[in-house]
């Protein structure tokens, strides 16, 4: 007979088939509109046990998010051992849209839904660390290369370039999710894409062309 699952592993995977209940639901509809009985509807369980596991929507989305964000950053993690400051660059864009395109639910309510702001105080992630917040590998990356004179000399704010860099990059990743089965728009390959919008972005800001 297979070993009997234990107590803990069945209260894990019922929160996790919660959390990606609530993740879908909060995907598709918005934060506010969804409520903790239609979450509990998704999974087939009552709202009462539902609460066993979370005391409120609020800290349902906080775990959520929490758990997410862990996942981006974490995936990203050997992406920081290429010494090329610039490729580095170029491989941090692509893995976080291989990150949107795998896990478009997550990316979702990540980048693409209203919901409330972070709040430093009760999350699990460390604003800041790049271990943990993705954001934080991002504009690591993006100093070390302005340190090293990458950069246009007339663009002195680093953070500005990391922001610049995030946005065009996202903008590949929502159109690819929310549109991609438009059949209006003959899409180019996603590779193609991410690739043209990269090379725009470090050619308007390196003081060389963009290495490939």
């Amino acid at each position: 007979m297979p070993p009997r699952r234990s107590a803990e592993e069945n209260r894990q995977k019922i929160r996790h088939a919660i959390l990606d209940a609530a993740r879908e639901l909060f995907a598709e509809r918005g934060v506010e509109a969804v409520t903790m009985r239609e979450i509990a509807r998704r999974v087939g369980y009552s709202a009462t046990a539902l609460y066993l596991h979370f005391k409120d929507k609020e800290s349902l989305l906080r775990e959520l998010c929490d758990t997410d964000f862990l996942s981006l950053a974490q995936g990203l993690q050997t992406i920081s051992q290429v010494v090329d400051p610039v490729a580095r660059l170029r491989q941090l864009g692509l893995g976080y849209i291989q990150f949107a395109v795998t896990h478009p639910n997550h990316y979702r309510l990540m980048f693409m839904t209203p919901r409330p702001g972070f709040d430093p105080e009760i999350s699990r992630i460390e604003a800041g660390n790049p271990q943990q917040d993705a954001y934080a590998q991002l504009k690591l990356m993006t100093e070390e290369a302005h340190t090293a004179g990458m950069f246009r000399s007339d663009i002195e704010d680093a953070g500005l370039i990391a922001q610049t860099l995030w946005a065009g990059v996202h903008g590949v990743c929502a159109l690819e999710i929310a549109m991609k089965n438009d059949c209006w728009v003959d899409w180019r390959a996603l590779e193609a894409r991410v690739n043209l919008m990269t090379d725009a972005l470090l050619r308007g800001l390196l003081r060389e062309p963009a290495r490939g």
